[in-house]
């Protein structure tokens, strides 16, 4: 059993963290990319949509990479066909362009809503969110997802919606999860001291920044993810072994 006292807050990322890897990897991805055509086709007149489309085309003219210059002198028109192509590109080169997560969310909402998706959670994590909450501690979500994104996934989960179980959500516009700034940021908006902030996430890098910042962190060792070696961090597998509270 690992015990970590003195806490206020639990912060946790979502994928290999809460949810498998491969749910994202394998299901949400293709997904948002099979129906990006023609969602943006459908959506040309959302304003919304319009506005996600702009700083995706101002992104695209301000990428350096040549792969990226490139598509950008076949694809002259900055219309939705032409967003596509470099969206997909992006996709495929795991490239986390802020509007890009934002738009993948928006074709995912319609997913969920039509019963086409439901996020996998790991067994262990309902009953350790609820045990945590119980404890007195305050929980919140930091993913390279989109906010509206990180909601989806608990509201239309195999446990049913959890959503109400978070106090709060972060995701990239709150600044790159490899740099300790960003944690800096998210232990301000919570009020509370970064020392009673716990990390919770699958990546070294991730927690490397966080711990930068001050926090406490714990390396999630879940089947299936990219990294498996814990390395200096404490690691953890199931939940049911990791008692967090405030005394």
């Amino acid at each position: 059993m690992i015990t970590i006292t003195g806490l206020q807050h639990v912060l946790l990322d979502i994928e290999g963290t809460t949810c498998p890897v491969s749910f994202v990897g394998d299901v949400l991805f293709p997904y948002a990319k099979q129906q990006m055509p023609g969602y943006l086709a459908d959506q040309v007149e959302n304003p919304i949509v319009q506005k996600l489309l702009n700083q995706v085309f101002e992104a695209w003219d301000q990428d350096c990479d040549p792969q990226a210059a490139s598509l950008r002198q076949r694809y002259c028109e900055k219309d939705s066909k032409a967003a596509v192509r470099y969206l997909w590109w992006l996709i495929e080169n795991d490239r986390k362009l802020t509007p890009l997560k934002e738009l993948q969310g928006l074709i995912w909402r319609q997913g969920y809503d039509q019963g086409l998706l439901k996020a996998p959670l790991y067994a262990d994590v309902p009953e350790a969110l609820g045990r945590w909450r119980e404890a007195g501690l305050k929980l919140s979500v930091y993913s390279s997802g989109s906010i509206n994104a990180q909601i989806l996934l608990y509201q239309h989960s195999s446990h049913g919606d959890l959503s109400n179980l978070f106090f709060h959500w972060f995701d990239t516009n709150i600044g790159s999860k490899q740099i300790n700034k960003s944690y800096t940021k998210i232990a301000e908006a919570l009020d509370t001291n970064p020392g009673e902030i716990v990390f919770i996430s699958d990546r070294k890098s991730e927690l490397f920044a966080a711990k930068e910042a001050g926090f406490q962190v714990i390396f999630s060792q879940r089947e299936g993810n990219p990294e498996t070696d814990s390395g200096n961090y404490i690691g953890i597998k199931n939940y049911a072994d990791l008692n967090l509270s405030p005394a």
